[in-house]
């Protein structure tokens, strides 16, 4: 499969852009255990214009983490396309837009899923922003905005028409948020549909090698994105791949490796931010959602502390703290 001339082989798995989540810590650990293709944080195009510290921060990118998509979110063509010279200019491999973030902030002002109810706009600005600058162009968008308006089929012709390089989709409408079962039946007829000819990548609740697996056999996308599935949990793509080449489940990875997944993560936090208790804060998502310590007795104490923390003494004391309990009680 080829997003223009970036080439992948097998089943290719992607990391989903998610704000305040892939940042180049992540990143570059998700990359490490077989990610594909990665994406940053959406990048407000406003923001990126008026040279604000931290948005111009995210554009931040490594070697090690290519093939890599930066990801523009706007409301307006002038915008939108200025910005992404600015980013071009940055050398990520594609440039992605963003009309599929349903949060208020971003929908409720025009952008994101909010130019579902404006699709000449839409069409606009990826049509500017794909003849504005040389590198591949690609959209992630959801299936319509509400179960009244799954416009996705038609939509997509339409995209493919403005001249991008590939298509995500997010099993859901703007109106569903997070929540409910991702369809991916809509996902799965865009494919098919015989006017298609860029790869279509489907997004929206693969959080095992099997679901993953059915995605690819049932729907018959080119590349799967995994969004949610992965904070905390980097290794999942590791877990994919190994499910792809050998038909059965990897073998659990042992608690302490787990951990110690987690911990890295936190020190490249701090090292990206370069501040230590900023850092922590910034991992604290990943803290509260990873899997790696559900099922413990008694957690949610030392969950609450374990997310107050604010030094890495602290912090590491507690889950040292863990690891040696968990040891002490497979003895």
């Amino acid at each position: 499969m080829k997003i223009a001339d970036v080439s992948f082989s097998g089943k290719p798995l992607f990391l989903a852009p998610m704000e305040d989540v892939t940042d180049p810590a992540f990143r570059l650990i998700c990359k490490r255990f077989g990610a594909d293709l990665v994406y940053s944080e959406f990048i407000s195009a406003d923001a990126l214009i008026r040279s604000v510290k931290r948005t111009e921060q995210k554009l931040t990118l490594y070697e090690e983490e290519r093939p890599l998509a930066i990801q523009l979110y706007g409301r307006e063509a002038d915008a939108m396309v200025e910005a992404a010279k600015i980013v071009e200019a940055e050398k990520p491999d594609i440039i992605d837009l963003n009309f599929g973030c349903p949060v208020k902030k971003v929908a409720g002002k025009g952008a994101g899923a909010g130019l579902l109810q404006d699709i000449p706009k839409m069409l606009k600005i990826t049509r500017s922003v794909v003849d504005a600058v040389k590198i591949p162009v690609t959209v992630k968008t959801r299936l319509g905005w509400d179960e009244n308006n799954k416009i996705i089929v038609t939509l997509a012709e339409q995209l493919q028409d403005c001249g991008i390089a590939a298509l995500a989709i997010h099993g859901r409408t703007r109106s569903q948020m997070y929540k409910g079962d991702a369809d991916w039946t809509l996902i799965g007829e865009v494919k098919n549909n015989p006017r298609m000819h860029i790869p279509i990548i489907g997004n929206g609740d693969v959080t095992t090698p099997e679901r993953a697996k059915e995605c690819f056999e049932r729907y018959g996308v080119d590349a799967v994105m995994i969004g949610r599935g992965a904070i905390g949990r980097p290794w999942i793509f590791e877990e994919i791949n190994y499910f792809f080449e050998n038909g059965e489940c990897k073998a659990p990875y042992p608690f302490g490796w787990q951990v110690d997944i987690l911990k890295e993560h936190v020190l490249r936090s701090i090292e990206w931010i370069g501040d230590e208790r900023k850092g922590i804060v910034h991992s604290r998502r990943h803290l509260a959602a990873t899997p790696v310590f559900k099922g413990i007795a008694d957690f949610r104490q030392t969950r609450i502390a374990m997310l107050r923390a604010e030094t890495l003494d602290e912090l590491f004391g507690i889950i040292d703290g863990v690891v040696a309990e968990h040891e002490n009680s497979q003895k």
